[in-house]
């Protein structure tokens, strides 16, 4: 009588070929993500010799492609840059960035500290922190996107006599900026600001918080030309603050530009939160104004907690309401 039963399947042949399929898928994914790192090495080699060129150094210190399997990125051990034609240089610590390989046009990178900045008519300034971290969305002719935090960033400066000052510290920083249309916007805060009084000639300030978010008409037209000169440009401020303990501060918003000549014209609006108190706060750090402090912001006092005005630039000339501010100089 025949089996009712049937030949089962080659159960080994059929681990054998997933197997080999596995190894084979592998071994073609591995050699492929070696050999774009290979090409990526050499564009990287090859873009930093094209900025190597008329008084401009570029050093990437041993580049080295890095994150198999599942990232790739760009690793130096130490940057250095040099325009001896401005007199500009800077330098900073390790730079690493990763973009997953599903996800090339999305890239994060680090920047160990501290950065040095050597430049004209400036001390030498150095900048340290926790951590900088940056991710930025790939695209032509200007990223998506880029975005800048830190933590615990802190600056110095060295005068004449070589020894380097403190400047100031703040727990955290973060810039955003993104091209909107023909224009750029910029985006960013700032908390736990304390500037040294060393800085400002001894006096104490409170610790500050700050954010902006302002538009630069034109502003890809201007990167893309390397030319970054605000004379003859325009932009906005949606919001432009400054406050300390959350309630105190100043508000800033309204359209600015600047002439040929190098002079501001603006019409904005200045929004002054609490006063009473910036006026305690503002007489405690410059005493000897103590008294125009207080019967400024008296008056200011009757109009509200959060009283309005306007201020007006007209010609490097500056208005506050019907207050004369001065002159605004001008700007490169």
């Amino acid at each position: 009588m025949p089996s009712s039963q049937e030949p089962r399947p080659n159960s080994s042949r059929r681990f054998m070929w997933l197997g080999l399929f596995i190894v084979l898928l592998f071994g073609g994914y591995s050699a492929g993500w070696f050999w774009f790192a290979g090409k990526a090495e050499s564009e990287v080699r090859k873009a930093i010799a094209g900025v190597n060129r008329d008084g401009v150094s570029l050093e990437c210190a041993n580049p080295e492609i890095k994150g198999f399997p599942f990232r790739i990125g760009l690793f130096c051990d130490r940057l250095d840059y040099e325009d001896s034609g401005r007199r500009i240089s800077a330098s900073a610590g390790s730079f690493r960035t990763a973009a997953q390989v599903y996800q090339p046009m999305h890239s994060v990178l680090e920047i160990d500290g501290p950065l040095r900045i050597n430049a004209p008519d400036l001390p030498q300034l150095q900048f340290d922190w926790d951590l900088l971290h940056a991710s930025t969305r790939i695209a032509k002719p200007l990223p998506e996107r880029i975005s800048v935090e830190t933590r615990k960033l802190s600056g110095q400066a060295a005068f004449i006599d070589g020894v380097a000052k403190p400047l100031f510290t703040a727990e955290q920083t973060q810039t955003h900026l993104r091209p909107n249309g023909a224009n750029i916007d910029l985006a960013g805060t700032f908390t736990g600001l304390q500037i040294d009084p060393q800085a400002i000639g001894g006096r104490t300030l409170p610790k500050l918080d700050g954010s902006a978010d302002t538009s630069l008409n034109n502003g890809v037209a201007l990167v893309e030309s390397r030319q970054p000169v605000l004379r003859g440009q325009s932009g906005s401020i949606r919001s432009l603050t400054l406050t300390t303990g959350g309630t105190t501060g100043v508000a800033l918003s309204g359209p600015w530009s600047v002439g040929d000549d190098g002079l501001i014209d603006a019409d904005l609006k200045v929004t002054i939160q609490n006063p009473r108190e910036l006026s305690r706060i503002l007489s405690q750090v410059i005493p000897e104004q103590s008294k125009q402090f207080e019967t400024a912001f008296t008056g200011l006092a009757l109009l509200g907690n959060a009283p309005t005005l306007p201020l007006k630039i007209v010609k490097g000339k500056a208005m506050l309401g019907f207050i004369p501010l001065g002159m605004v100089p001008a700007v490169d």
